[in-house]
């Protein structure tokens, strides 16, 4: 039996915790204060502590260290877990301090930094577009001489899409690395590579990738985080060529970075002018925005139970097996609701799988047997969520000095 501790400062990895409860471990759970009441796999947890945010998903992270340090006289922590992209530094020092097996923080720089997994990449041969850090007045003057705009500006740690803007004059970007002050080291600077936007979502074990599914998104997150809208991916044929292409990026990628088991959830983009592959970052976590639900709905495999299961043969030694499973399509469409529940009884369609929950969110996804199914249910029912649901909030602004 091992002892699991879970972190996470967001509602997320139910069924990780309910299948490594399965497992015959005891399963702990860190999360923030806030979300006490949230509906958390309570009878597959044999404890929950709470930690107070000083900032959104951020911890006191020495109360978190001397917290565990407590816990840790009477039970003995071997896999320590990060549920969500904001935790895995968070892991990485617990693991850490307390000598536990698993990523580091060298290591978890690669998977969370993303200035540094730039780094990594360009490194190792992996295409990336050009980028700098914005550290040194000079060299951002270099970059915008040598490297033609628009550029992106880019939280180094944000999640997803979160905080990245789009800017197309030297003059502009002064002003935001101004109005950025102290923040400034926090942020990168990258050309901007108009393109279809690839996803690949993966299982890793003894550093080799066992499953992974590659897939597009409709509209690159940016755009949707942006400017509002309704977010959609969909699953790729294992036959296409494009998705070959991302399946070996995606293999030499996590080879290079040095994950050895768990998850992962990286990016791609096909630029439109050359058609050539550029990587955009990844995360050793599960896809967010329900995109594991997707993959679900297509191959049958839960990714969440998947890891869970990896981590459980990893501690104890023994043999893991990837369950069988299917190549279909599968296509999935979230967006903000302007109503808390809402009611999708009108989805009357062959091809429509699952309903996706989350407050004042809509979200459905389907599966069928052609990639041409998934297009026209993605493109019928994004007009009907539009008219019928769509609440648009205002992107995260930056912050200032």
């Amino acid at each position: 039996m091992a002892v699991v501790l879970c972190i996470s400062s967001y509602y997320k990895g139910y069924d990780f915790m309910q299948a490594s409860k399965a497992l015959g471990n005891e399963v702990y759970l860190v999360t923030s204060e806030s979300l006490r009441d949230a509906h958390w796999p309570w009878e597959s947890l044999d404890d929950v502590f709470y930690m107070h945010e000083v900032q959104p998903y951020k911890w006191n992270m020495m109360h978190l260290i001397e917290g565990i340090a407590h816990f840790m006289r009477s039970k003995t922590v071997d896999i320590v877990v990060a549920l969500d992209d904001f935790d895995v530094e968070k892991a990485a020092e617990v693991r850490e301090v307390f000598r536990i097996p698993g990523m580091g923080q060298t290591t978890h720089r690669y998977f969370r930094d993303k200035l540094a997994m730039r780094q990594m990449a360009e490194d190792n041969k992996i295409q990336v577009p050009a980028f700098t850090a914005v550290f040194n007045d000079e060299a951002v003057r270099q970059f915008t001489k040598e490297v033609s705009g628009p550029w992106v500006l880019k939280p180094r740690s944000e999640a997803s899409a979160t905080g990245i803007k789009k800017i197309y004059t030297e003059q502009e970007l002064w002003q935001q690395l101004q109005n950025l002050g102290t923040e400034r080291y926090k942020y990168l600077i990258e050309q901007f590579k108009p393109g279809y936007v690839y996803h690949v979502d993966s299982l890793i074990h003894n550093g080799k990738v066992i499953f992974a599914v590659a897939s597009r998104y409709v509209l690159p997150p940016m755009t949707v985080v942006q400017e509002g809208g309704v977010f959609m991916s969909q699953t790729l044929s294992n036959r296409d060529r494009t998705t070959r292409a991302l399946l070996r990026m995606n293999k030499d990628l996590i080879k290079k970075f040095g994950l050895v088991n768990g998850t992962t959830h990286s990016e791609f983009i096909q630029c439109k002018e050359t058609g050539e592959f550029y990587f955009l970052e990844t995360a050793s976590r599960v896809g967010g925005a329900f995109l594991a639900d997707m993959v679900e709905v297509a191959s049958g495999i839960n990714l969440w139970k998947e890891w869970a299961a990896i981590e459980n043969a990893v501690f104890h030694n023994t043999d893991y097996q990837l369950p069988e499973h299917e190549n279909n399509f599968a296509g999935l469409l979230v967006s903000l609701s302007k109503v808390e529940t809402p009611d999708l009884s009108y989805v009357t369609d062959d091809e429509f799988a699952k309903q996706v929950f989350k407050d004042y969110h809509v979200g459905m996804i389907f599966l069928a047997d052609k990639k041409e199914k998934i297009d026209k249910m993605l493109e019928k029912h994004s007009v009907e969520v539009r008219e019928k649901f769509l609440s648009i909030i205002p992107p995260k602004e930056y912050p200032t000095s």
